[in-house]
Formats: C-alpha cells, structure tokens, sequence
C-alpha cells in the first residue's frame, strides 16, 4: 500500500511540473521550426493556381488545420453531412500521412538498416507535421500511437492495441494534465477506444476471402464497421457536447474517406512540386478535381 501511495504521489507531482513547463516550451527549438515550415506550406498553397478560389481554402484547412480560408457555405456543407471530423485537423489526417510516409519508403526493403531508416524516417516526419499543426489534442494520440507502435515493430515486440492506447494515454496524461478536458481530446480516445474494442468483433463478422484487395463487399463492409464502431463510442458525448448526431455518418464516411484520402495524397505533391517549381498543370487540376468530387458527396448527403 506504501509503495502504491508512493506511486501516486510522484505521479501526480510529475504531472503538475510537466504541466507549468508545457508553456514554457512553446515556440521554441523544433516547435517553431515546424511552425514557421507550416507557415511556409500555406504560402506555397496560396501561390498554387487552382481555378477556383475555394480549393486553396480547402487544402490548406486539411493540411495545415487553417480554415480561415472555407467559406462559410462550404463549412457548413461539411457540418450538414456530418463530416465535420475530417475539416477538423486529427488522427485522421496524420494517419493519411503515414500512410503515404509508408508507400514512399517500400522501395528501401525489409533488412535490417532498411527497417531502421523507415523507422526514423516515419517517426522523425510524423512528429514534425504533428508538432506543424500545433500538437492539437488528437494529432498528439496519433503520433504517440505510432511512435509506440513503430517502436515495439522495430524491437521486435508484440503490439497488442489496447495497451498501445493506455501507454499513449498515459504518456499524454503526463505530459499534459489539463488536456483531459479538452474534448477533441476525449473524442479521439474514445474513438480509438471503438476501433480497438468493437472493430474486431464487427469485422469478423464477414469472413475474409484470403484476397481482401479485390473483396469490394468485404471492403465496404470494413469502412462500414470502422464508421460504426467510432460512432458508437465517441456518439454518446459527441451529443453531450454538440446536441446533435450525424445521421448519415455512415454514408459519409464510406463514400467520402477515400476521396478525402485521395484530396490528401495529391495535395501533398502538388504543394511539394509546387515548392520546387515544377508542378504540371495537369496535376493541379487532378488535385482540383478530387476536392471538386469531395464537395459533390457531401453536398448530395447534406440536402438529404
């Protein structure tokens, strides 16, 4: 009992001075470095020629978290669909760039140096965007979910989800006490919460055909259980909070996560062809043209 006391109370004095320090932090070394990279971004997404004037502003929101940019009929398209979580800079949106983090570093292999580069790679460029959008509440979980997942890959430990997100929790509790009333913060525990707990049982729920790539029910039925086990945990307060509840959430996410993949993917080499002067045109209205179809979805789903 001594030692469980013991525990506590250097717990909860490490959390009082990590939280008094957190400020003092703020803006300087590599926060500001990625701040002022940040900066840099939205120059360069304000310089890219797209023909209309609302896909600057929507790109910019996605990929930076800066939707001063949105008009206001276009927020509220997104609010109407019910797809305000993906205007809302989050662990969605760093899982889209570790994804694309990932496909960029298969060609290096699986030995062991390889394995290692992909490593730093990944972690070094997670944390970087995660520290450029400000280390929001949710980006925080997700960096912190892969850094404990890349680092039990690379010791070659299991990763069991549930204890990935507890040691996550934790380690942010730590690092910052007051965000656990923040509720972006909540939201995305809670979602995570679904996917670890729910997602599993629903998925197994249609049977995988040994060839999942080229199974589109299966597939639809993945989007379809991910939506519904993030919704059935983060619901509840989402009501709370906001009084309201997407009705076509499922809808919404199946048909508008993927092309909001596809905003991301190509954003991300237009701005970077962009910043190296030479980016096709034809690229910028491919780039154009997916933000074009993601407004169509959700404007059909919001006059439903």
């Amino acid at each position: 009992m001594g030692r469980l006391a013991l525990l506590f109370l250097l717990t909860g004095l490490l959390c009082a001075l990590s939280d008094g320090m957190s400020s003092h932090f703020a803006g300087h070394g590599g926060v500001a470095f990625a701040e002022r990279f940040a900066d840099r971004v939205k120059d360069t997404i304000g310089s890219i020629p797209y023909a209309c004037s609302t896909t600057g502003g929507l790109v910019k929101g996605l990929l930076t978290g800066d939707r001063s940019g949105i008009a206001k009929e276009v927020r509220d398209v997104f609010r109407a669909s019910g797809a305000s979580h993906i205007l809302a800079l989050s662990g969605l949106h760093l899982g889209i760039i570790y994804s694309i983090i990932l496909g960029l570093c298969t060609p290096l292999g699986n030995g062991r140096t390889a394995r290692w580069i992909k490593y730093a790679a990944t972690v070094l460029l997670c944390g970087f965007y995660a520290a450029a959008a400000g280390f929001g509440a949710s980006i925080t979980r997700a960096f912190l979910f892969i850094l404990i997942s890349e680092t039990l890959k690379i010791l070659g430990r299991p990763r069991r989800s549930m204890r990935v997100l507890l040691t996550a929790l934790v380690i942010q509790l730590v690092a910052n006490p007051s965000v656990i009333s923040d509720t972006g913060f909540q939201l995305s525990y809670l979602a995570m919460t679904g996917i670890t707990v729910l997602y599993p049982v629903l998925d197994s729920w249609y049977p995988s055909s040994g060839h999942d790539r080229a199974d589109l029910p299966r597939r639809i039925w993945q989007a379809a259980a991910l939506s519904i086990s993030c919704q059935a945990f983060t619901g509840p307060l989402a009501w709370l909070r906001f009084h309201s509840f997407p009705k076509y959430f499922l809808l919404t996410n199946i048909l508008a996560m993927p092309v909001t993949t596809a905003v991301m993917v190509t954003s991300v080499i237009v701005i970077s062809l962009s910043a190296a002067g030479c980016c096709p045109g034809w690229m910028v209205a491919a780039n154009e043209k997916t933000v074009s179809i993601l407004l169509g979805i959700l404007t059909v789903i919001s006059e439903m």
